[in-house]
């Protein structure tokens, strides 16, 4: 009787043990076990940043990931968002190595979110730069003259619609806008500053929407390195320590459906927004 509990509870141990040892395997292929190099993609106009933001918190806190490689392919986008990926890049290379790679495009917001990187590679070719702020605003007063439609406005002060598609912009207004881009530009340049560890006066002196090849922005000292995104991720292994291939973690891609579920706007709903806000954008 005895022998029969005990084959009994050898058999239950062993499948016990090869039960243990499958769900082990497959979380293994889920979550491998190791040193890491996360990649994060920042592609197209940068509408929003939660979803980098995000992205760039739960990298820092993971401790399999010793370093960040940012690709940014990007012509910018909104002041804001833009500000907020920067911040965040700031806190994640405090913490570890944050290396940006740069595709065919890197400009204006897509520059500025990379500034505050450890270490930033671009390709020869790549277009970046274009440090500088921009605000359009449609005047179609003559199109609703011909048409013969007139905007009625009631307003609580003389400014309150201000930049109005409705009539053009007056001497006094134009002041007024123009006092906040210097504004805004002014923080570009200082942020740029602050993250390259540049004077401000001499990200000042290219600090006027000029746009620069990746070579020339390596004269520049606007990025460090030539490379293209391989060259980076082994740069990044290299800088945090990981002897051999690393393995690289990224975030699956979402659909445009599931985009606009969660709040976030497809790239191509883009050029259908209203034009008058500011933005860090390059290419308008």
């Amino acid at each position: 009787m005895k022998t029969k509990k005990t084959c009994l509870f050898i058999t239950l141990f062993f499948v016990v043990l090869i039960f243990i040892s499958i769900i082990f395997t497959l979380l293994q292929k889920e979550v491998s076990i190791g040193d890491k190099i996360a990649l994060v993609r920042v592609e197209g106009p940068i509408l929003e940043a939660k979803s980098v933001v995000d992205e760039l918190k739960g990298h820092v806190k993971n401790r399999s990931i010793k370093a960040i490689v940012l690709r940014v392919n990007s012509p910018g986008g909104g002041v804001v968002p833009s500000q907020e990926i920067y911040g965040e890049v700031r806190k994640a290379a405090a913490a570890k190595k944050v290396i940006v790679s740069m595709g065919s495009l890197a400009a204006s917001g897509g520059y500025y979110i990379s500034a505050p990187a450890t270490r930033i590679i671009a390709n020869p070719g790549t277009i970046t730069g274009s440090i500088g702020v921009i605000m359009e605003v449609p005047n179609i007063k003559e199109l609703m003259s011909k048409l013969g439609i007139k905007a009625e406005v009631i307003k609580s002060g003389k400014h309150k619609d201000i930049a109005s598609v409705f009539r053009g912009i007056g001497k006094e207004e134009r002041e007024i806008l123009q006092g906040v881009m210097d504004d805004v530009h002014e923080q570009f340049i200082g942020a740029v500053a602050e993250g390259r560890r540049m004077p401000v006066e001499d990200v000042r002196k290219i600090a006027d929407g000029r746009i620069f090849s990746g070579k020339q922005a390596l004269k520049a000292g606007l990025v460090d390195e030539l490379g293209d995104l391989e060259f980076a991720i082994k740069t990044a292994a290299k800088m945090a320590g990981i002897k051999g291939e690393p393995e690289v973690v990224t975030k699956k891609e979402r659909s445009p459906i599931m985009d606009l579920l969660s709040g976030r706007i497809p790239e191509g709903v883009y050029r259908l927004m209203p034009k008058v806000q500011l933005k860090y954008m390059f290419g308008e």
